[in-house]
């Protein structure tokens, strides 16, 4: 690999590829999503085939090293589709799914062997398998270094014993980035692994959850009953797992952050676009001054989001997070091992930015949940019926204000990397 022009394809993405990037997902969204969403929600899942449309997109492989099937670029790139899928597409539920591997291939990135790389990246990057995370149990979400799932060693293999819960893809992903506990006499962080499964393996039930909002997203509960996996599929070294899952929430936060941002968007459109055609009392909706203010109000959250996410993300590029931005090569990463990833995904341990990162996702989920219950309530009765993008997102907020760590863990969290 040239790693000298992989670096300069991250540096080089400038505004006219953001806006071929944005004009190439709007598109998609339009064309390819929003036609077919109410039919895919009463389904409860999206066709396979979608993930190969937005891979011959090259929407797949966006922050993914080239040697792997990707593309080089920031992460002002990455946030900017994940941006502008939610305003368009409108849909928290397809973007979880399609985009699951981006949680779940980060650790793999970060502290897999180069062949469980070239064994599990490309394939995905392609459409053609879905990679998925596996860390909440029943028995406790935030609380990670508490998991029960466990991973005894057996030869050359791993047994695979417990449950997972809320597992986004978890119905029909193909590889499963795992936490399991392969010490068992240490109940605590530094007994954690991961490991990567192959999910055709013998032992491994899933059952679909019903959800009150995602509805075309599959969510699964996931049990592991003697389930081996060979050694060479573990990440790093035993142990390290717990850094793993904690550097990885990061960049998650981040991309989350986007995304409310453009559902907060796409429920001001909406909102807007009724207001102009709705005649009430002689007059369309937006002539009310009380509506013309509601609007405002939106607006006003919606810009300083938009401020927030871009000043995080110009720090992330800029390396300030820990790490260089993401299509760096190898010999500018730190080792593995490191509780960050190399290439794409989570950026990094720093604590200012850490910080940042947990206000920031509470910020923009909580413009997303402001904005979604003013368009419900410009629309009126038709923001109660299904089929409205702002009584969607109305229901979905609420897994977006608690997935990638709860408001109230984002705000224990900023405080402790705050020093507080």
């Amino acid at each position: 690999m040239n790693t000298h022009a992989t670096a300069d394809a991250v540096d080089s993405f400038d505004a006219a590829d953001l806006q071929a990037l944005t004009d190439t997902v709007r598109r998609f969204a339009l064309e390819r999503v929003r036609p077919h969403l109410d039919a895919w929600e009463a389904a409860g899942e999206f066709p396979r085939d979608l993930y190969r449309d937005a891979a011959d997109l090259s929407l797949l492989g966006l922050g993914y090293p080239e040697h792997l099937g990707g593309t080089p670029a920031p992460w002002r790139a990455r946030n900017a589709l994940s941006q502008t899928l939610a305003r368009h597409g409108t849909s928290g539920g397809l973007m979880a799914s399609l985009f699951s591997f981006n949680i779940g291939l980060p650790p793999v990135l970060a502290h897999g062997t180069p062949e469980l790389q070239a064994e599990v990246v490309p394939p995905v990057l392609r459409g053609e398998r879905i990679a998925a995370l596996g860390i909440t149990e029943p028995g406790g979400g935030s609380d990670v270094a508490a998991l029960r799932t466990t991973a005894r060693r057996e030869g050359d293999d791993y047994v695979i014993d417990g449950e997972k819960v809320f597992i986004t893809s978890g119905m029909r992903c193909d590889w499963l980035t795992l936490a399991v506990r392969t010490d068992a006499n240490n109940k605590g962080a530094s007994g954690i692994s991961m490991l990567v499964v192959p999910m055709d393996r013998p032992g491994i039930s899933r059952s679909a959850l019903q959800k009150m909002g995602w509805h075309c997203s599959d969510t699964a509960h996931l049990r592991f009953d003697g389930v081996r996996v060979p050694v060479r599929y573990r990440l790093g070294e035993e142990g390290a797992g717990f850094r793993m899952v904690m550097g990885n929430f990061n960049g998650e936060r981040l991309a989350m952050s986007a995304m409310a941002l453009g559902f907060a968007q796409a429920c001001y459109d909406e909102a807007v676009d009724w207001a102009r055609q709705r005649q009430t009392f002689g007059a369309a909706l937006i002539e009310r001054q009380a509506i013309r203010h509601k609007l405002m109000d939106m607006r006003m959250r919606i810009e300083s989001t938009q401020a927030w996410v871009d000043a995080v993300t110009a720090r992330a590029d800029a390396g300030e997070a820990g790490v260089p931005p993401p299509g760096r090569p190898k010999a500018e990463q730190p080792p593995r091992g490191a509780a960050t990833h190399a290439q794409q995904g989570s950026v990094g341990a720093h604590s200012d930015w850490v910080a940042h990162v947990c206000l920031l996702k509470n910020h923009a989920t909580q413009t997303m949940q402001f904005c979604a219950d003013a368009a419900v309530q410009i629309l009126g009765g038709m923001g109660f019926m299904r089929g409205t993008a702002s009584e969607r997102i109305y229901r979905e907020v609420k897994v977006m204000m608690i997935g990638g760590g709860a408001e109230e863990i984002m705000k224990e969290l900023a405080a402790r990397q705050s020093g507080l």
